[in-house]
């Protein structure tokens, strides 16, 4: 199965410090580059626990 296409943060700055994310039903893969040069991937029910906690701290 190929990989979903890679997509960068809407809160990117310009240049290469940004982060990109390529998705499935079952899995987010977080990226420092694309291409990408390291690769996190977890599970997507994890990352939206990861993306609530984040939310209700105010980003901090």
């Amino acid at each position: 199965m190929p990989t979903p296409p890679w997509r960068k943060s809407s809160y990117c700055q310009e240049g290469e410090a940004c982060v990109h994310i390529s998705t499935t039903p079952a899995l987010v893969r977080i990226a420092d580059a694309d291409p990408p040069r390291s690769v996190l991937t977890v599970g997507a029910k994890a990352f939206g626990g990861l993306l609530d906690m984040v939310k209700s701290s105010g980003g901090r």
